[in-house]
């Protein structure tokens, strides 16, 4: 027997042999380019002829005798002996299917950068340069063992489906089409490895988005909480039947209405009614913070599910992005393969820009999708959004995607002239009349005020209990959000302090929602302070009775405000901004100079806030600092995939999975099955730097082990904040 994959003693699992993974890894591949294919509107049959030509030889190489020796077990070793992507591209090259051999060779390691490809050599394009041994390089190698590995092939692999073209060749976007076809590729791949090892279901059937059934029990959901007395309930009523029946043809659409105003069903309405009418296969709602995910998945849960369905199947909760490439760890990636997805703004774009193919693999299931990217405007930072925008409107153009921007304090980029030349028009969801009257009560319910003197943390403190109770404390770092929260429980009592922040695991997050949502809910209880960062600015339904906010960008503000007097119960609330003063542990937040420079300027110039000001305020940030990555944008043409996945950073830091629960490491160290959700509920992510800093070792590839203090109030910053009074650490932003 020929073999794909050693065997698994600890498992107890034999040997995959090659024909029955390259027949898995056809049948999945196929399947995965047969459903992306069907919402193209290019030449569906060759996107399929190129990933079941490249699904077919992707492992070609390992007939190489030396690779099977190792496989069988014959002799032991921690890698092949011979790089086994280079026969299969070899042979595709040959055969004059260079858009497949380019994804063979792109399996494990990523797409290449066809600019630097174009220099080389013909025959070496795409292929193997490296040294095998004193005598040969691999391509030599690959050369001079090629007939036999296909002979080897032909005898081995029958009754594979045959794969159907050709076709006239590439259309459209090009850099979009390699990585949606890589993504079909990979997930065959994957899926079977993951299978073979006992690590993924073998028949796993995807539960489907059957929109018009939803529609109908998210009316219903609704129906049962409508109050109508007063006047916010009156206008959440009219947003939700406006945007259900809202009739968009186009490919994008904007819908611009102030916070509080039901969002998160309206637009669900209106983006399972366009699913119904456009034939479309899923729902993927993209939030700006990993916090703000669980609330509104929660709300989709309840509203959403049918009768016997799972659901964590039907809305799949995805904080942060934990992809691993190890055969031991890549059944942990989340897929999105549930008919709704929640996820964050940082995994969503990402993984658009991606060369690496474990996060890829999940990309082929966007074509046909309605995409809701809530709180636009803190969704991407400005020099990201040209490139963004460019892939919004290949999706929506080439296949088959529907977009909808969504924001309290929308910023519509695709006015600016950096941005997009043509400045194009996008429709609105909801119509002009209504949107006017949505924006009169928002005027109405907050007053925002500038404190001028540069305040430490003491005098933060004392000022604090000079303001109306409840109040909600937003900084600009975890740090300082974690230095302040500390300082007022030491000063007043933990009982009358809150803290909420990335610092905390999703689970303890969502733990100290629940506690504050109580709170808030006794008017009683008023003499108490939530201090939190921007992940709870947008999307969480909670209403304080005075907001401060340390100065950042206008449309941060405008959001903090959505969680001050969020009924309109306060004719005197009020929403300040402030600036801390640099010292001891308090850090400036330095990605936010630019855009606090242009609030602070609206502020002492007594500029009245209002969400008009969102678009002008980008303008001047873009102009300001020439805050646009023009070279992005011809990487991207030009198929530069590394440079694009490197460059196209929406936090501008290299985090990385780190797990608190003593269980799920246990697990971990002991390769024993792991649920990805949990491992997500109960973990973190950490700058990279800041890992190596603190001596925290990797569990197995790409997840790490928190091995300082934590707890449920300040997260992993109860172990940092002592460690950070060390000298090596001074001047340090956690």
């Amino acid at each position: 027997m020929l073999f794909a994959h050693s065997a698994d003693k600890k498992k107890d699992v034999p040997a995959q042999s090659y024909a029955g993974h390259v027949h898995g890894v056809v049948q999945g591949a196929d399947a995965a380019s047969i459903e992306a294919a069907s919402f193209s509107k290019l030449d569906r049959l060759f996107f399929r002829w190129v990933v079941h030509s490249a699904a077919e030889y992707h492992d070609l190489g390992k007939l190489d005798k030396e690779n099977q020796r190792v496989l069988s077990g014959e002799q032991k070793a921690k890698t092949l002996p011979v790089q086994h992507t280079d026969a299969g591209t070899a042979h595709l090259l040959k055969k004059t299917m260079p858009l497949s051999a380019a994804l063979v060779r792109a399996h494990h390691i990523g797409l290449s950068d066809f600019i630097v490809e174009s220099t080389r050599a013909e025959k070496h394009q795409f292929r193997d340069e490296s040294v095998l041994n004193q005598d040969e390089s691999v391509l030599d190698h690959v050369d001079a063992t090629l007939p036999e590995l296909l002979t080897k092939h032909i005898e081995t692999v029958k009754g594979l489906p045959p794969g159907k073209g050709l076709v006239e060749g590439l259309k459209g976007n090009s850099a979009v089409f390699f990585r949606l076809a890589l993504s079909c590729l990979v997930d065959g791949d994957h899926t079977d490895t993951a299978i073979n090892y006992g690590n993924y279901p073998k028949d796993k059937k995807a539960v489907k988005l059957n929109p018009a059934e939803r529609l109908l029990a998210l009316d219903d959901y609704v129906s049962k909480l409508r109050n109508d007395e007063d006047e916010r309930s009156c206008l959440r009523s009219q947003m939700y039947e406006i945007c259900k029946t809202s009739n968009i043809h186009a490919g994008i659409s904007s819908c611009d209405s102030p916070v509080g105003t039901g969002k998160t069903t309206a637009v669900m309405a209106h983006l399972l009614s366009q699913a119904k009418n456009r034939g479309l296969r899923r729902i993927i709602v993209v939030l700006p913070f990993t916090n703000i995910i669980s609330q509104s998945v929660e709300t989709y849960r309840k509203a959403l599910i049918l009768p016997g369905e799972n659901a964590e199947e039907v809305v799949a909760e995805l904080h942060h992005r934990a992809d691993f490439q190890d055969i031991s760890s890549r059944h942990l990636t989340a897929l999105w393969k549930a008919p709704i997805v929640v996820t964050t703004a940082v995994a969503f774009f990402e993984t658009l820009a991606s060369n690496t193919p474990s996060t890829l693999r999940r990309l082929h299931n966007l074509p046909g999708s309605a995409i809701f990217v809530d709180e636009s405007h803190a969704a991407l930072p400005a020099k990201l959004l040209p490139l963004a925008w460019h892939w919004m409107k290949v999706f929506a153009d080439e296949w088959q995607c529907y977009w909808v921007l969504a924001s309290g304090s929308l910023n519509r980029f695709w006015k600016i002239p950096e941005i997009d030349k043509d400045c194009p028009d996008v429709p609105e969801v909801i119509n002009d009349n209504f949107r006017k009257k949505l924006m009169a009560f928002e005027t109405a319910r907050i007053t925002y005020r500038y404190k001028e003197n540069l305040l430490d943390i003491d005098e933060l403190i004392a000022w604090l209990y000079t303001v109306p109770g409840p109040r909600i404390v937003i900084l600009n770092t975890v740090q300082s959000a974690a230095v302040v929260a500390q300082a007022c429980a030491d000063k007043s009592g933990r009982k009358n302090i809150e803290h909420l922040s990335t610092a905390l695991t999703p689970q303890d997050r969502d733990a100290a929602l629940n506690r504050i949502k109580k709170r808030l809910a006794d008017h009683s209880d008023t003499c108490w302070t939530l201090v939190a960062t921007s992940c709870v600015e947008a999307g969480v339904d909670l209403s304080f009775r005075t907001g401060i906010r340390e100065i950042g960008s206008l449309v941060s503000l405008l959001q903090l405000a959505g969680r001050v007097n969020r009924h309109g119960g306060n004719e005197d609330a009020e929403v300040w901004s402030i600036r801390l003063a640099s010292t001891g542990l308090l850090k400036q937040h330095p990605g936010l100079k630019e855009a606090a420079s242009i609030l602070l300027n609206y502020c002492q110039k007594g500029c009245q806030i209002t969400p008009e000001l969102c678009t002008a305020a980008l303008k001047r940030e873009i102009r300001l600092t020439g805050n646009v990555c023009e070279d992005l944008q011809k990487q991207e043409i030009n198929n530069r995939f590394p440079l694009v996945e490197k460059d196209f950073c929406v936090i501008n830091s290299d985090t990385r999975v780190t797990v608190i629960d003593e269980d799920i490491i246990k697990k971990l160290e002991n390769f024993e099955d792991v649920d990805w959700r949990e491992l997500q509920k109960k973990s973190v992510q950490i700058w990279g730097y800041q890992l190596e800093k603190l001596g925290i070792q990797e569990i197995r590839n790409g997840i790490y082990e928190w091995i300082y203090p934590y707890n449920d109030f300040l997260g992993y910053m109860a172990g940092v904040l002592p460690v950070l009074e060390n000298e090596q650490f001074k001047g340090t932003i956690i």
